[in-house]
């Protein structure tokens, strides 16, 4: 690749001098084709009473300035995002709603954890007992405790929890995205850059230089998220299933006649009521639940300590881990396929990181070690002490220990609190496909945002009939809650050793933590979670292939739709219009143009898409201004409105073409109708060509003026703030702070300007091209699709072609069309088709 010349340029840009934020944005009339970051484009040791000029040498010439990375300089350093403070009672009130969404299936696992260990292993002595005990006791202390509660939690998303969320953050520093639509503007965004370089910076960089060059390090990592997600999925569809099956098959020994038949009829009725109230929401399910799951753990831990003290209170000595060696020593294989029932009493742990969005880390770290935990403690360690006066009791263990006068009280609590418990899972399985069909992983399907309040609570309503579907058909299949239980531990399991391996990837690239505590991480919960995993994959034909087809289902719908995306996307890249083209076509573009808006949707955030060919071709006019459209999603969780809208001009100024790029985060939601953002939209539209006019005035103007003024105050300056037009020899860290990208200067220095310059609105070219627009918009707003069919070339290999000819069709054609996701009117759509051959 030859090397550019070697250029000198000066740029200038003049803001505010109030509150140090910039004003400034250099505007680019044309559309130029930018990958590479923004440079510096002002001196801070200028900031304080220069005019902002700045005079750089660089060694090789770069790339012009994007008008998109510097409109999104400007509005970052304008609006700094900070966390919101949030009260104590606020958190005390948000930890008392987890216990009706997130802690409900860990809090119900003593309906069966017990039942199940001792189904693999028979009373014979007290060691049998204690070891069961404490094997238990250190495997919820060591992973929803020590793994989650101090250290995955802390792995957020600015506040946004699962795998996605992880994928999401490692996407944000190092570009291991398979859609090739990433930015400059987009590092702008007041939410992306998290932390500074620290000391371990040199073994971040090599680990983001290793899964930026390799693209089989990018699918690897892609595949883990999805199979993690797949996994999530699969628990969404048998937490439900197991955890209502257990409280019903309490009836069994009270009720004469209570069969297996009863026990599936009456668990089906239960789940179709559970996932019919979905629709009111997370916000209003948690907190109707939250008392009734109050009162189960509190219930949990009194029965607890009341078979403690009333039957063996020497069950305290399992809190000598040497029990388990004990264990392990006596029962060897037996032992080892007591595991997978052992695994189930850290069922929902995931939740408590998954479910994360829609809550705050301090209220599940509050409600975790304050209530759910001792209550669990206390629950197991009566249930043992039962255990060892009446050792036949193991199947039944959990109704057998609760006191003969209270045992319908606490039943009807039991039901609601397996209830409770599927709605962990059931909001975890929404957020999780909410995440992957924003970073395009996932078809397009109806959201339906519940809450005001809660960004994060949401529903989906093919999910959830879905799950529910699915959930009545586990139960009628297996009728016994042992073989869902096999079933449901290798799920577990799976999405714990995912988050443990991508935990690792941040704690390595972005944590840049040292590397003996990075490692010691995988080597202490990843030891755990594989012995775990040895044991459960041994139940592999006793039920343990059901989560692993669901996942291989999920995994292939996932990766098929990513796979599809990106090579339309790639497709669109390659085909799209050359701006010499568009230059011979001239203002009119080759038709008549009519007065209207014409906002032509497409994913493309550089070029013209060759769609737009096509209007040209068949349509016998076309609007007067025309807006290309890109709903994009970044990998944050939300962006700030202040920062939704980038606007670029494509073409010279008489074509009126203009690019948009509208920036949502994973967890946003597109709320408002079409009329709002129409509004919106010319009103963002509006302050670009103001502020356009008025810095290309300025830019006129500032030219004239000397800049050997600047460089005699610079000389002046000498110290350790002398060096600064040094410093603009080089770029910009990949990833500073925003805030030394920018500078203003004096009120003197702003004051010192014509005062033409200052007011833009003087610019007859502005007033005449606001009237134009303002005729445009009243003439009315038309929206322009493409329905593009993707179709795999014919040398393609028979793989490629089934996967892009038939599934990725299929799912094309039954996801949510284009019109509705883009929340467009039908009245006002004109759509083409096209077939992008990948």
């Amino acid at each position: 690749m030859e090397e550019d010349p070697i250029e000198e340029s000066s740029v200038r840009l003049v803001g505010s001098g109030r509150g140090g934020s910039s004003e400034s944005r250099w505007v680019d009339c044309s559309e130029v084709d930018s990958e590479s970051p923004p440079w510096s484009l002002l001196d801070e040791n200028e900031g304080r009473g220069a005019y902002g000029s700045i005079r750089r040498r660089l060694t090789k010439k770069p790339k012009r300035v994007d008008s998109f990375d510097v409109e999104a300089m400007e509005i970052a350093t304008g609006h700094g995002h900070h966390s919101e403070d949030i009260s104590m009672w606020r958190t005390l009130a948000l930890a008392f709603q987890t216990l009706g969404v997130v802690y409900g299936d860990m809090g119900t696992s003593p309906l069966y954890v017990f039942a199940d260990v001792f189904s693999k292993v028979h009373i014979e002595s007290d060691v049998d007992v204690l070891g069961a005990l404490s094997l238990v006791m250190y495997t919820i202390a060591l992973v929803p405790l020590a793994k989650y509660v101090f250290v995955v939690l802390k792995a957020n998303d600015n506040g946004e929890g699962g795998t996605f969320a992880l994928y999401s953050l490692i996407c944000r520093y190092a570009n291991v995205n398979k859609l090739p639509n990433r930015q400059p503007a987009d590092e702008l965004i007041s939410s992306f850059r998290l932390k500074l370089p620290t000391p371990e910076l040199e073994r971040a960089l090599y680990i983001k230089e290793n899964l930026e060059r390799r693209s089989s390090l990018k699918t690897i990592l892609l595949l883990l998220v999805l199979m993690g997600t797949s996994m999530i999925i699969g628990d969404g569809i048998l937490t439900p299933a197991i955890s209502v099956m257990s409280a019903v098959s309490g009836l069994q020994g009270e009720i004469e006649g209570f069969g297996t038949t009863a026990v599936v009829f009456v668990s089906s009725v239960i789940l179709v009521g559970l996932f019919s109230i979905q629709k009111f929401g997370t916000g209003k399910v948690g907190f109707m639940f939250a008392p009734a799951l109050a009162l189960w753990f509190f219930s949990l831990g009194s029965i607890g300590i009341y078979n403690v003290l009333k039957h063996d209170i020497t069950v305290l000595r399992a809190f000598n881990p040497a029990y388990i060696y004990f264990f392990f020593k006596k029962n060897s294989r037996d032992a080892w396929s007591a595991l997978g029932g052992c695994v189930l009493c850290i069922t929902g742990a995931e939740a408590m990181f998954a479910d994360l969005g829609h809550f705050s880390v301090p209220a599940i770290q509050i409600a975790f070690t304050s209530v759910v935990f001792p209550c669990l403690l206390l629950a197991y360690m009566g249930q043992a002490a039962y255990l060892m006066k009446y050792p036949n009791s193991a199947e039944r263990i959990f109704y057998d220990s609760v006191p003969d006068s209270l045992f319908w009280p606490v039943f009807v609590i039991a039901t609601l609190a397996a209830m409770i418990a599927s709605q962990a899972m059931i909001s975890a399985t929404f957020s999780c496909v909410k995440q992957s069909m924003a970073l395009g992983c996932f078809p397009r399907l109806k959201i339906v945002h519940t809450s005001r309040k809660q960004m994060g609570q949401i529903y989906i309503p093919v999910i959830n009939w879905f799950l529910m579907t699915m959930c009545i058909i586990v139960v009628a299949v297996f009728q016994s809650t042992t073989d869902i239980a096999n079933a449901y531990g290798i799920a577990e399991v799976g999405v714990m050793m995912v988050s443990t391996i991508l935990v690792t990837l941040v704690m390595l690239l972005i944590w840049q933590t040292n590397l003996f505590l990075a490692l010691c991480f995988p080597l202490v919960f990843g030891s755990v979670e594989l012995i775990y995993l040895s044991a459960v994959l041994s139940k592999i034909k006793e039920g343990g292939w059901l989560p692993l087809a669901f996942a291989t289902v999920f995994l292939c719908i996932m990766y098929t739709w990513n796979y599809g995306s990106v090579l339309k996307y790639q497709s669109e890249v390659r085909k799209k219009i050359s701006m010499d083209f568009m230059h011979d076509l001239g203002s009119t573009l080759g038709t008549v143009r009519v007065p209207g808006i014409g906002l032509l949707y497409n994913e493309l955030v550089q070029g013209i898409p060759s769609i737009f060919g096509q209007f040209l071709l068949i349509l016998p006019a076309i609007q007067s201004t025309v807006i290309f459209v890109c709903i994009k999603y970044v990998p944050v969780p939300v962006v700030p409105q202040e920062e939704r809208f980038l606007f670029r001009r494509v073409c010279p100024k008489d074509y009126h073409m203009f690019r948009c790029v509208a920036r949502y985060g994973y967890k946003d939601i597109r709320k408002e109708d079409h009329h709002a953002f129409e509004q919106l939209l010319i009103e963002s539209l509006e302050k670009f060509l103001r502020k356009e006019a008025q810095e290309l005035a300025l830019e006129s103007n500032l030219n004239e003026m000397d800049l050997d003024i600047v460089s005699v105050r610079s000389k002046d300056s000498e110290g350790p703030a002398g060096d600064g037009i040094e410093d603009l020899r080089i770029p910009l860290m990949h990833g500073r702070r925003l805030e030394e990208a920018g500078s203003s200067v004096s009120e003197e220095a702003a004051s010192a300007l014509p005062s033409s310059v200052m007011s833009s609105d003087e610019d007859p070219s502005l007033e005449y091209e606001l009237s134009a627009l303002q005729e445009a918009t009243d003439s009315g707003f038309t929206y322009l699709l493409a329905h593009g069919d993707v179709r795999a070339k014919k040398n393609s290999f028979f793989l490629k072609k089934l996967a892009i000819n038939y599934f990725y069709a299929f799912l094309r054609r039954n996801c949510r069309g284009g019109a509705a996701n883009m929340r467009v009117p039908h009245t006002n759509i004109i759509e083409v088709g096209m077939t992008y051959m990948v």
